[in-house]
């Protein structure tokens, strides 16, 4: 009894050792969500997770909103549009914008979005929105005071101020804003968007597999992203007049225009103010770039153009770290030289 007894622990033990011999090893996934990776190793969760006792959260409703500006309701019963004016993305991207998650480079990310066919915009992209934890960062408090301490620390508020203020609507209701973070999860940032060495990938893959170094593997993971847009208000040049440029790019000019300015003002498409390719509309802009008024490119990249009596939407502004001084002056050669064509 005894022998067979010893026997049966012994084939136990050859079983697990051979199990556990023949476990695959955990292994980085590129598409693997980074927020699937920070719970592996131990990270708590974010702050913001999604309430789906409420009634009707989606995320296709979500997307919809963010797109179109309105969806339907559980009900199936149309709700009405989110804004008159904008929707999200009329400033926001909803994919990849930066190719080093890590800092924010308006040249780097212009030349990206050459690459890939994007828009150059005001606001920072959606993607990856959830990863972060800080919102309406640094100066952004100059533009809209105790709101922006309401919002900074909170997904919700900065996205019910964004609907507000920034796209002048109406409030969303709660499940509109739980079903616009819903989508926000199927657009968080991905392992393979984040630059590891060979060292930190063995380092991490090392920490998912052992009870060891998780901590500093999780500082290695929340340091290849920000989880904060900076925001830095500069003023225009006060000189605009017969301003020489050093060696200004003039094809990089072409793309902020075709990007950035076209964007909105395209036939009419977010804007009162049309723009297009011809002489005469590049004639009106080098014109007017040396006043200060709300025509001045000068003025709208830099202080945005306020809404006012009857036109409630206007053109927020470009911080310094979503358009450059040496881009400014690249468009601003661009469009002079347009002009004398």
């Amino acid at each position: 009894m005894i022998k067979s007894i010893c026997f049966g622990f012994a084939v136990i033990i050859i079983i697990l050792s051979t199990a556990s011999f023949n476990e695959q090893p955990v292994q980085l996934v590129p598409n693997e969500t980074v927020n699937s990776l920070l719970l592996a190793l131990g990270d708590a969760q974010l702050p913001h997770q999604i309430d789906h006792s409420i009634e009707g959260v989606s995320a296709k409703r979500g997307e919809e909103i963010i797109k179109n500006g309105f969806t339907v309701n559980h009900k199936g019963n149309k709700v009405r549009k989110q804004s008159k004016h904008f929707v999200c993305t009329s400033c926001h991207n909803l994919v990849k914008e930066d190719p080093n998650l890590s800092v924010s480079d308006p040249e780097d990310r212009l030349r990206y979005a050459i690459e890939n066919d994007l828009p150059f915009l005001q606001g920072t992209t959606l993607y990856g929105a959830v990863n972060r934890t800080s919102f309406y960062n640094d100066d952004y408090y100059k533009k809209y005071g105790d709101l922006v301490y309401e919002a900074r620390g909170d997904i919700r508020n900065a996205i019910q101020l964004c609907a507000t203020e920034c796209a002048q609507g109406r409030a969303l209701e709660d499940w509109e804003i739980e079903s616009i973070l819903s989508y926000l999860y199927d657009i968080d940032l991905k392992v393979g968007d984040l630059r590891f060495t060979s060292i930190e990938r063995d380092f991490i893959e090392k920490a998912l597999n052992e009870e060891t170094s998780k901590s500093e593997a999780i500082e290695i993971v929340k340091s290849k992203f920000l989880s904060g847009s900076p925001a830095t208000f500069v003023d225009p040049p006060v000189k605009r007049k017969n301003l020489v440029f050093d060696k200004p790019d003039l094809q990089m000019g072409k793309m902020i225009y075709e990007r950035s300015c076209l964007h909105c003002h395209a036939n009419g498409k977010y804007s009162y103010l049309t723009l297009d390719n011809t002489k005469l509309t590049f004639a009106h802009l080098s014109k007017k770039a040396n006043g200060y008024k709300r025509h001045s490119m000068y003025q709208v990249i830099r202080y945005g153009v306020p809404s006012y009596v009857m036109k409630k939407s206007y053109m927020p502004h470009y911080t310094a770290e979503r358009m450059n001084e040496d881009q400014l002056n690249n468009l601003r050669a661009y469009i002079d030289y347009m002009a004398k064509r």
